[in-house]
């Protein structure tokens, strides 16, 4: 980035020489072809974010524009319903009335083993990251008429343009969830190795302890079977999001767990590079005054397929079916999917240094 911000003042030093050396070249001071012959730089406030942007002109039909535009971290939220097992359970009968789910008795096993309560939903923290330069070209299509222009030119910045991530109040819930986790894939382990020493596979002493206190090691083959046989009966503890497309077209649930930090998270990434194409007009704010000028540009971003991955690698804009996201977050998958083109509706306040 500050490789980038000494080459734009490279450039602006030499739009300020070459207007100075065209205006020496012409005798009445009055440069032939307008190039390079006057400097403005502009406020802009938009879909794009906050901006600044410097133009001068390149020929009597065309300016050139550089500039950067920069998005506000504003939050918005959502939640995620924690789920056991892959079947979804209602918390209410047909009456309305709250009924006990598999997740409440579970939850309750898992606040007398850990101390920490287990919410039935994570609430999750999202807000917009992207910043960009702007290297654009407006074409003036007619010569008499210099308040329209077309513009085309590219946006480039970080390719992540949100993310989104668990609050701290959800950390006690995700961190049991992954406790819980942990010991029901341990208990699989430790069954496997049951029935392997009663088929005689292994000896006894090399069945893998279910846990580990200390030096002691709960490894009796009972204990290992009660253990296994009741967390089997529950299943796994996670975040439902929505149904996976598999490979062959079938559908299964996907059920998001925290990562190895105790959190979940999302990034929504789109291209580095991305295109732009606009009409705008454009004219003085004060008669007789050419020093300060405003001018509305409206266009599209082109920025690629969107894609939006957790933080265990699964894209949730693409690899799951978007009709099976509930909430507002499917709303919010749904909407940013769409953004394959971005509106760009931008004001520039323009100000003309010489």
């Amino acid at each position: 980035m500050r490789s980038l911000f000494f080459t734009i003042c490279i450039l602006l030093g030499s739009v300020s020489v070459l207007s100075q050396d065209n205006q020496k070249l012409n005798i009445d001071k009055k440069p032939a072809y307008n190039i390079f012959n006057h400097l403005d730089a502009s406020l802009t406030l938009g879909t794009t974010g906050f901006g600044v942007d410097v133009s001068s002109p390149v020929t009597n039909w065309a300016q050139l524009r550089l500039g950067y535009s920069y998005m506000p971290r504003f939050h918005y939220h959502m939640n995620f319903d924690v789920q056991v097992g892959d079947t979804w359970e209602s918390k209410y009968d047909e009456d309305g009335n709250r009924v006990e789910t598999r997740f409440d008795r579970l939850a309750g096993m898992l606040e007398n083993m850990t101390g920490y309560k287990v919410q039935d939903e994570i609430e999750m923290i999202g807000r917009p990251t992207y910043h960009n330069l702007k290297f654009l070209v407006d074409v003036f299509p007619f010569q008499n008429d210099k308040r329209w222009h077309v513009t085309t030119g590219f946006f480039w910045g970080p390719s992540k343009v949100a993310d989104a991530y668990n609050v701290t109040e959800a950390m006690p819930s995700l961190l049991a969830v992954g406790i819980y986790n942990k010991l029901y894939d341990k208990s699989e382990i430790s069954y496997a190795s049951v029935l392997q020493a009663e088929n005689g596979e292994i000896p006894y002493y090399d069945i893998v302890p279910i846990m580990s206190i200390g030096g002691f090691d709960i490894n009796s083959p009972t204990e290992i079977k009660e253990v296994y046989s009741l967390l089997h009966a529950y299943g796994r503890m996670a975040i439902h999001v929505g149904d996976r497309i598999n490979s062959d077209g079938s559908t299964s649930p996907y059920m998001m767990e925290p990562g190895s930090d105790g959190m979940v998270k999302a990034q929504v990434r789109v291209n580095s590079f991305k295109p732009y194409l606009g009409v705008g007009y454009g004219g003085r704010i004060l008669k007789n005054n050419d020093k300060f000028h405003i001018a509305v540009d409206l266009g599209a971003v082109f920025c690629g397929r969107p894609s939006i991955y957790t933080h265990d690698g699964t894209d949730i804009a693409n690899d799951i079916q978007k009709n099976t996201i509930d909430g507002k977050v499917g709303d919010y998958v749904r909407l940013i999917g769409k953004f394959y083109v971005f509106p760009v509706i931008d004001l520039r306040l323009v100000y003309n240094i010489f």
